[in-house]
């Protein structure tokens, strides 16, 4: 049972949203402080970021809007006296200032206990010197590397392992100052950024082409041990998780492979003494099954909301729990409610998350992707193939793709040199390259991305091949349109590969395609996340919607009680935490008025799409399509579009076309404050002055 000695807990929040380190700690941070109500316990907060969810009214008892520092942190500590401190709900930020108050003996002096990780075990893995010390104890290989201080130690270091090397900061979260030397002036170059941002930098043997598997893991403080998800990068090593489409479960390992990295992951939790979560990323070659351990975060990380997503398997709320002294076999499953927390989870769908960048916003920026971090936020797909998940997610980042098919046509310059040297762009440079006749042989070559990966996108191009040779809609097979569907093509992508450049009007085009395929039976079915693939009931609403499926698991009741609020989709410049903040609160008030609570979003990191914010949790797309079939289903009281941001406001006028009820502000309303030409001529039209524009 829990140790009955804490009454009183303070949580270090994350600060400010900033690259690698983003709302996914304010999800993490919300399940712990929920965790900590559950028990009772008087919860004191310190985070500075007033858009976030956690430092809204009724999450913690007490919030302090100050610096993640040591002074602050103690200040607080001598004011609330708590009992305990959680240090693993905050990223890197709450982490460092917790190695830091323990350093110089501020949890001592006013005898305040670290919950769940020691600080030791958090440090073991923080410090590379240590971290190899450590995993040598236990014959587990790691990434032969050197630990320097100075540039003078990392020439000499990488002279010894021989180019090309890999610089690491220490203590740095998203791979900040990392990167990729072949020579060494980049060696120089990278060693005196790290080191402005870290005392410690890892120089260490660059192994780019291995694959990249990552396991989240749980162990309670009884040295009980689960993997909760496994995750495999899509993209080779070499390029950064955060920068990396990811599939979970792993789609390219076989079952041996699988069990032999997870055996090794619990045997690594063990011996650092992890209590709580903390995920293990593996370097994996698969022709020899030789692996090195890259890192051990000791702390959620964006990683773990992800995992918490895509398996139902809430880590932050379980994590603080066994902080608290429970074991696993003390704690219930919060999806089924029925089963053990100590169950693994078993997924009968696949999952995929994009990153999306915002490079665009920046003038000169490098378009390289690699060792660092460049990525604002991330999307997360969920259907029963590769191809549904990868076409959906790519309309999720938002960035003018439809799916994998027909996004940018226009010749990407030196196709060979965007395959070979990653940028935000090359899942684009792939598409073109099978289009032009490249195969997959010749894309693994220049890539190193599994040829299973690449083998189901040319699925996918084979597919619009076929569609392209009808040139009018009802020509289509009724098993070719079904096929495309089922590989997540959109209506308006088959619309697209239907009429090509005779596509002049593409809204009646989107709409003629819905209504063929709805009058043919053609139509997605809701699925249900119950983390133990359907062995055991489950008892919340937590669904996706795919084609590969024949039945609801939802039975709808068509009362008109529901509300449907629409989320805000993936961050990005300029949209961010906040809209997360004006959904939960929307949804909050919706059910306290004794409505039914729907919410349809796609961002892993945020906590409007965590399991029991809302009544029913649609994770999939907020485009013009879904957003109708999921309205079909619910066929709802009301939809409010104004708490999203900008993805709900430009549906507003086709929705409205569609005769939706939009609570709030006007479909017309919205129109004339979006369209520059529209609010000018109101501006005139009530004699405001305005500046001039064109």
């Amino acid at each position: 049972m829990r140790n009955e000695n804490i009454k009183k807990v303070l949580l270090l929040g994350s600060g400010a949203l900033k690259i690698g380190e983003a709302g996914e700690f304010d999800y993490s941070g919300s399940q712990a402080l929920k965790a900590m109500k559950e028990e009772g316990i008087t919860t004191v907060l310190i985070n500075p970021n007033i858009a976030t969810v956690q430092t809204s009214d009724g999450f913690a008892d007490k919030i302090y809007f100050l610096p993640v520092t040591p002074y602050f942190v103690e200040k607080v500590i001598r004011k609330e006296k708590p009992d305990g401190i959680l240090l693993a709900f905050g990223g890197q930020t709450a982490l460092n200032c917790g190695v830091e108050l323990h350093r110089s003996g501020i949890l001592e002096k006013y005898g305040v206990e670290v919950l769940g990780t020691p600080v030791q075990a958090i440090m073991d893995t923080e410090d590379r010197e240590l971290f190899v010390k450590k995993l040598d104890e236990i014959d587990v290989k790691t990434i032969k590397s050197e630990a320097v201080n100075s540039i003078e130690d990392a020439k000499v270091a990488a002279a010894a392992l021989g180019y090309p090397v890999i610089v690491r900061a220490a203590y740095a979260l998203g791979g900040l100052g990392s990167g990729f030397c072949d020579n060494e002036e980049e060696l120089v170059t990278l060693v005196e950024k790290a080191l402005a941002f870290s005392p410690q930098v890892l120089v260490e043997k660059s192994l780019k082409g291995w694959k990249e598997v990552e396991y989240e893991v749980v162990r309670d403080r009884f040295d009980n041990c689960i993997t909760v998800c496994n995750m495999e990068n899509f993209d080779p090593l070499g390029i950064h998780t955060g920068e990396s489409i990811v599939v979970a479960p792993s789609q390219t390992l076989s079952n041996e492979d699988y069990h032999w990295l997870r055996k090794l992951a619990i045997k690594i939790i063990r011996h650092i003494g992890i209590v709580g979560e903390c995920n293990v990323q593996y370097a994996f070659d698969p022709t020899s099954m030789d692996y090195r351990v890259i890192e051990v975060n000791a702390r959620l990380s964006r990683s773990s909301a992800l995992a918490s997503k895509a398996t139902g398997y809430p880590l932050a709320f379980v994590a603080a729990k066994l902080g608290l002294g429970y074991g696993l076999f003390d704690l219930k499953n919060s999806v089924t409610k029925e089963t053990s927390a100590f169950f693994e989870p078993a997924l009968d769908y696949i999952v995929c998350k994009i990153p999306r960048w915002d490079l665009g916003k920046f003038h000169g920026v490098r378009r390289e992707i690699g060792s660092s971090m460049k990525s604002v936020g991330e999307v997360m797909a969920i259907g029963r193939t590769f191809e549904e998940v990868i076409q959906k997610g790519l309309r999720m980042i938002g960035q003018g793709m439809h799916g994998f098919v027909g996004n940018n046509q226009r010749d990407l310059p030196e196709l060979e040199h965007a395959l070979k040297e990653p940028t935000d762009k090359r899942i684009l440079a792939i598409a073109q390259a099978m289009f032009k006749g490249y195969t997959v042989d010749q894309i693994h070559d220049l890539t190193k991305i599994d040829k299973w990966f690449l083998y189901k996108l040319q699925n996918i191009i084979n597919t619009a091949g076929e569609l392209r040779d009808y040139n009018e809609l009802e020509a289509v097979p009724e098993a070719l349109l079904r096929q495309a569907k089922e590989q997540g093509f959109s209506d308006f992508q088959i619309a697209r590969e239907i009429y090509q450049e005779n596509l002049t009007e593409p809204e009646k085009a989107l709409l003629d395609v819905r209504a063929y395929r709805k009058k043919l039976g053609i139509l997605p079915v809701v699925k249900q996340i119950d983390t133990l693939a359907a062995e055991y009931p489950a008892q919340t609403n937590y669904l996706y919607l795919t084609y590969n499926g024949r039945e609801n698991d939802v039975k709808y009741l068509h009362d008109h009680r529901s509300i449907v609020v629409l989320g805000s989709g993936a961050y990005r410049i300029g949209s961010s935490v906040e809209f997360d903040w004006c959904s939960v609160n929307a949804l909050l008030t919706v059910k306290k008025e004794g409505w039914r609570s729907v919410m349809i979003n796609y961002n892993p990191e945020t906590v409007s799409t965590d399991y029991d914010i809302c009544d029913r949790l649609y994770f999939d797309e907020l485009t013009f399509e879904r957003v109708m079939d999921i309205l079909d289903l619910e066929q709802p009281h009301g939809t409010i579009l104004s708490v999203g941001g900008q993805i709900p406001n430009n549906l507003a006028t086709r929705l409205d076309a569609q005769n939706i009820n939009i609570l709030g502000t006007t479909a017309q309303s919205i129109d004339n404050a979006e369209d520059r030409n529209k609010f000018s001529a109101m501006l005139d039209r009530l004699g405001i002055d305005q500046p001039r524009w064109r």
